[in-house]
């Protein structure tokens, strides 16, 4: 049995974003809607299927598309945050480029430039290992923490994509 996120709308088109000039099937929804669903969909385990049910005060005029309009919806946001998991792979490339040379130049600096054990040569090698690790930052923050967020928010959007919608009219 599917786990059931249940909607209660006045009318079919509170779901969809009213700004969106594309045709019915493409719209997006609503960011409220979009919220809300999201939220109790992560509130049900991972592997349970989804189902949406949208109970409305009054007959749709069209009901045809609207699994298909908050599939495709979905499965549009997964592929957005596939872009974004790429680009910032792309980005954590770049970063771990320039952090390990400029750590490089750190150590390189440090040990041809202040040999000797006077005090303030010390603190100085010591300053440019720090500097050079604290150039590591944004690449570690990205492959350690910034990529499985993103994989796990498309892993529920994939899921929505898939999720069957139900109309049940209660007056």
């Amino acid at each position: 049995m599917p786990a059931l996120i249940e909607v209660k709308l006045t009318e079919l088109a509170q779901l969809f974003n009213s700004m969106d000039p594309s045709p019915f099937h493409e719209r997006d929804i609503d960011h409220d809607a979009e919220e809300f669903i999201v939220s109790w969909a992560q509130e049900h385990p991972r592997d349970d299927d989804l189902q949406l049910v949208i109970h409305l005060a009054k007959p749709p005029a069209e009901v045809t598309q609207v699994q298909d309009s908050v599939q495709h919806y979905f499965a549009y946001r997964s592929d957005m945050l596939w872009r974004e998991f790429r680009q910032l792979m792309k980005e954590g490339r770049a970063t771990m480029l320039i952090g390990l040379s400029f750590m490089a130049a750190c150590e390189f600096a440090a040990l041809v430039l202040f040999k000797g054990d006077t005090t303030w040569k010390a603190v100085t090698r010591e300053g440019l290992t720090i500097l050079g690790w604290v150039a590591m930052w944004r690449p570690l923050e990205i492959y350690l923490y910034r990529w499985w967020p993103l994989l796990s928010k498309r892993k529920l959007y994939q899921r929505l994509a898939h999720m069957a919608v139900e109309i049940k009219v209660t007056p």
